[in-house]
């Protein structure tokens, strides 16, 4: 069973090796969209390489998650979802805590209602092939970091950060921290009241001209 990586703020995580001298975590440099119920979360790493199919993950996360985060290398693509509803809902009850994908998820409204983290680069409506083709823990390089099976992955609003094994244990595990309320499963507004207050304009009263 992998050991269990409580969630700590990446900004903290940073601090923390930073001003203790040790190993620099690597930061993921890629702008990943939260779409998850979830917008905090952290756990030993699984990996996916696969290209516009998603058997491999289906396969995962059928698997007792024991809090990991699946991070799956769809090679960038935005052709195909490699995550939707029923695979996170899957991943959520089988005790996974997030996914990471550089690639697409579809089901927004149904990530959004579900008790999983899931950060992705964008969206799009058209689930993947079916061919079984791709590999399972193997390293993936997203947002220019090399990430292994193994490793611990930080997530939240402000980005992703990678330790290996051995600084993660030796660091983050001496200085826990609760985790925050947005870290959380939490509701998300209704769609349609989300885009009226998006487009509301405030009515600010003319300034009298002086003398």
């Amino acid at each position: 069973m992998p050991d269990s990586v409580p969630f700590r703020p990446t900004a903290d995580v940073c601090d923390d090796h930073d001003d203790h001298g040790g190993p620099l975590p690597q930061i993921v440099a890629e702008r990943f969209v939260s779409l998850g119920g979830r917008d905090g979360f952290a756990g030993v790493v699984s990996t996916v390489k696969a290209l516009d199919d998603n058997s491999l993950v289906k396969e995962a996360v059928a698997e007792p998650g024991e809090g990991r985060v699946l991070v799956i290398d769809g090679d960038g693509s935005m052709r195909r979802s490699m995550v939707g509803g029923n695979v996170a809902a899957e991943a959520a009850d089988n005790g996974w805590v997030g996914f990471v994908v550089y690639g697409a998820v579809r089901d927004s409204h149904e990530l959004a209602a579900t008790d999983i983290g899931v950060f992705a680069l964008g969206t799009v409506p058209r689930k993947t092939e079916k061919h079984g083709i791709g590999t399972r823990d193997v390293a993936v390089t997203v947002g220019g970091v090399t990430i292994n099976a193994g490793d611990r992955i930080y997530c939240d609003r402000d980005g992703g950060v990678v330790l290996p094994p051995a600084s993660a244990a030796s660091k983050t595990a001496a200085t826990p921290t609760p985790a925050p309320p947005w870290a959380t499963a939490r509701p998300r507004p209704d769609p349609v009241r989300r885009s009226s207050a998006v487009t509301a304009v405030a009515r600010i009263a003319p300034v009298a001209p002086i003398g």
